[in-house]
C-alpha cells in the first residue's frame, strides 16, 4: 500500500521543503518527488512547471481541503 502526505513543513517564504507521510516518515521535498514518480504515495504527481523545474501537486478532485498547501504543518 502507497504512503499519502498528512502534515508539511514550510520555510519561512511559505514554501513545503519537508512532508510527513501516513507511516510517520520525513521525507524532502525532492524525496517526495521521486516516490510520486515511483508510484509510493498516493493522491500527488509531478509536473513540470513554466520555469522548467519539476512541483510536486496533489492530484485533483475539486476538495481544497486536501491539497499540500492545505495539510497541517508539523
Amino acid at each position: 500500500m502507497a504512503e499519502q502526505i498528512v502534515a508539511v513543513q514550510k520555510n519561512e517564504d511559505g514554501d513545503i521543503v519537508k512532508m510527513k507521510l501516513s507511516s510517520g516518515q520525513v521525507v524532502d521535498y525532492k524525496q517526495a518527488q521521486q516516490m510520486a514518480d515511483n508510484g509510493e504515495i498516493e493522491h500527488v504527481n509531478t509536473f513540470k512547471g513554466r520555469d522548467g523545474d519539476k512541483h510536486l501537486r496533489s492530484d485533483a478532485d475539486g476538495d481544497p481541503s486536501n491539497n499540500l498547501d492545505n495539510l497541517p504543518q508539523f
